[in-house]
């Protein structure tokens, strides 16, 4: 008998591709919904460090120049020939607020105001382009389980079902259908635990970029209040 059952489950074929072929038609659309969550979340991934890695250098540049003792016009010139990312489109900003409010009435306390306001709204701006697609991570981080979980207990009803039509509680008319069910399961963690991994580190590195911005605004801010004072 053991025999018998060993040759039958030798005869299955559990290879991922076998598994998929004999899944019913619901957890098929389970597994394919799962690969695809995870082919997308990892485009997501390389993306963002792409995103952060330039972020990061951007800043690391603008400040080396802000700080190399060149003048606002020098510094201004050199940050427009680069480009605006990160601490150098806050600089820009603000140098054209200020620009722009040469000649204007008003005391250096409400320009220095317009100018703080300007940045900030030019950060959210600059961090919001930074967590672009970040929620994508968190959404298939946080549901892919379940999505998996369905795929699993469908996958067990099916075998519970195998079994009352056979009316044979042999492991080789069990076995099958168990083992699709847990590869549902498996594919959801497949795609969830990179999703998490890399959402909780792409946040962190977000969040000390966007602390290093904040900082240049007050830094910046002071050194404007030194220039109008002057």
């Amino acid at each position: 008998m053991e025999a018998q059952v060993a040759h039958q489950l030798a005869a299955q074929d559990f290879s991922m591709l076998g598994m998929f072929l004999r899944a019913t038609l619901v957890v098929k659309l389970v597994m394919l919904g799962l690969v695809t969550a995870s082919v997308v979340c990892w485009a997501v991934v390389f993306e963002k460090f792409a995103t952060v890695r330039r972020m990061r250098r951007a800043i690391d540049w603008f400040e080396k120049i802000f700080w190399s003792g060149r003048t606002l016009p020098e510094i201004q010139a050199l940050a427009q020939q680069r480009g605006a990312d990160g601490t150098a489109a806050l600089f820009l900003a603000a140098m054209q607020e200020w620009q722009r409010s040469q000649g204007q009435q008003g005391g250096a306390a409400s320009l220095l105001q317009r100018l703080e306001k300007i940045m900030d709204v030019e950060l959210q701006r600059q961090s919001l382009k930074m967590e672009r697609r970040l929620l994508i991570l968190a959404t298939v981080g946080a549901i892919a389980p379940f999505v998996g979980l369905f795929g699993t207990v469908w996958g067990i009803m099916n075998s519970f079902q195998a079994i009352a039509i056979s009316k044979n509680t042999n492991l080789a008319v069990v076995a099958p259908g168990l083992a699709e069910a847990l590869f549902a399961t498996a594919l959801g963690l497949l795609a969830a635990i990179p999703a998490v991994i890399f959402y909780n580190k792409f946040s962190h590195d977000i969040s000390r970029l966007a602390t290093r911005m904040e900082n240049f605004i007050e830094e910046f801010t002071a050194v404007l209040s030194r220039q109008l004072q002057g």
